[in-house]
């Protein structure tokens, strides 16, 4: 009978791309992982891996015993999750990923009512960019992310990731609290902007806002801290596109003007196909909703 734990390493070369990645996820050498695929290609009788540069590609026999490893650990988790869903307390550990905004308006309201309802239930906290976060969230570095997706910028799908939306918020200009004078964003066509960097979807839905306005925008900072943003703008040091949800509980220091067609922005969950009933992950969900229906926009 094949080794479930040398299958988990296929799986895991699959997702990504290199030994050395699989040896940092799973806390190994990369000698121990070699040696434990050199050993699964022997119980199997086939060659799994072969060597391109540096290297290792799967071979198509591969490929055929990665989509059986898929099926049998996507097995065992439902096994694991029909197994805590029997309980009736929601215990054991939460792996949660946010990013900055979702965070900030979320995060405290959440933990309170999970401290309350689910006392025995442990959650931590990675503060992850969406992109980011999705991927490691289906090749089970987290349980439960909370991501977010612009108008006309889709998430990349990722199989087996089951997604609930939380809440939608408008993005808006922010200029600076004394700026009485701009009325729309071609206003701003010649002003030094604040952009999140040029990897993530905010950055491209931001440029393609500007675009669609007949400009380029002259993007001179660059920082996913949406707080340094805010406080660029406060100084008057820069202009930006933030969302609604940033100012949940909090008075702007900035002045806000509408853009054109409102563009809105969702902030999502997204946790694997069979976890979703795990009791620590539906309370975190559940949680998590609560917050966003209490979170005050302006």
């Amino acid at each position: 009978m094949l080794d479930v734990r040398r299958l988990r390493l296929l799986l895991e070369l699959h997702a990504r791309g290199t030994l050395a990645a699989v040896a940092e996820a799973l806390h190994q050498s990369p000698s121990s992982v070699s040696q434990q695929l050199s050993q699964l290609e022997r119980e199997v009788g086939v060659e799994l891996l072969r060597k391109v540069g540096r290297g290792v590609q799967l071979t198509p026999q591969a490929a055929i015993l990665v989509e059986h490893a898929e099926a049998v650990v996507r097995r065992l988790e439902q096994a694991e999750t029909d197994l805590a869903a029997s309980l009736s307390e929601a215990t054991g550990t939460v792996r949660l990923a946010m990013f900055q905004s979702a965070a900030l308006a979320l995060l405290p309201a959440t933990l309170e009512r999970l401290a309350r309802d689910h006392p025995r239930l442990r959650v931590t906290v990675t503060q992850r960019e969406p992109e980011t976060a999705l991927r490691e969230t289906w090749t089970r570095d987290f349980d439960l992310v909370v991501a977010e997706q612009y108008a006309h910028h889709s998430t990349p799908h990722l199989p087996g990731l089951d997604r609930v939306d939380l809440v939608t918020d408008e993005v808006r200009l922010a200029v600076p609290a004394d700026d009485t004078a701009t009325a729309s964003i071609r206003d701003v066509a010649d002003r030094a902007w604040v952009m999140e960097p040029d990897d993530v979807a905010s950055r491209h839905f931001a440029e393609q806002v500007c675009r669609s306005a007949g400009f380029e925008p002259d993007v001179r900072y660059e920082t996913a801290d949406l707080q340094a943003q805010v406080r660029l703008v406060e100084t008057g040091h820069a202009v930006a596109l933030l969302p609604g949800l940033l100012w949940s509980g909090v008075r702007p220091g900035v002045r806000l003007v509408d853009l054109p067609d409102a563009p809105r922005r969702t902030v999502f969950t997204a946790a694997r196909a069979s976890t979703v009933e795990r009791p620590g992950i539906a309370a975190c969900r559940a949680a998590l909703a609560h917050a966003a229906t209490s979170a005050r926009q302006p």
